[in-house]
């Protein structure tokens, strides 16, 4: 069993990630992608994952992506700090920086990418396996990706 974790994410995946309190990730599960080559070091504060890829978060607001990148899921993944919270899809990812506007990478097959809001006033987030979904600052709620069983509101 695993003892002294902080924070942990299995959302769509055969892998998965945590935070240890001591600020590291530790990782099992399926590595036929290098999902289980997690960044080293300490500093880290959630994780999230894809099917056969992670997104870290640092404590400095910065972002470390590993695992599969058949779909640009670290080759598009934002650089620079400033982000406070991450969430992953099966082959997107979505981080919301401080200032409330959000970054998106990794697949568009559904509008994962492209359809995302640009108004900075988000607040939160989360990923389906093909959406998105935003809270903004005022309670409403935004979704963007795949409508095919109503997973979006505008549809």
């Amino acid at each position: 069993a695993l003892a002294r974790i902080a924070e942990l994410d299995a959302t769509t995946a055969d892998a998965f990630a945590a935070v240890a309190t001591a600020y590291a990730v530790t990782t099992w599960g399926d590595s036929s992608d290098g999902q289980r080559r997690a960044p080293t070091g300490a500093g880290f504060v959630a994780t999230a994952c894809g099917v056969a890829h992670s997104v870290a978060l640092r404590r400095d607001g910065t972002v470390a992506t590993w695992g599969s990148n058949s779909w640009d899921q670290h080759d598009d993944a934002p650089t620079g700090a400033g982000f406070v919270a991450i969430a992953c899809g099966q082959n997107h990812s979505v981080a919301l920086h401080n200032d409330g506007a959000l970054v998106t990478w990794g697949s568009n097959s559904s509008g994962q990418r492209n359809d995302a809001p640009t108004s900075a006033d988000v607040v939160a987030i989360a990923c389906g396996s093909y959406h998105s979904v935003a809270l903004r600052d005022d309670g409403t709620v935004v979704t963007w990706g795949d409508r095919l069983v109503r997973q979006r509101n505008d549809a």
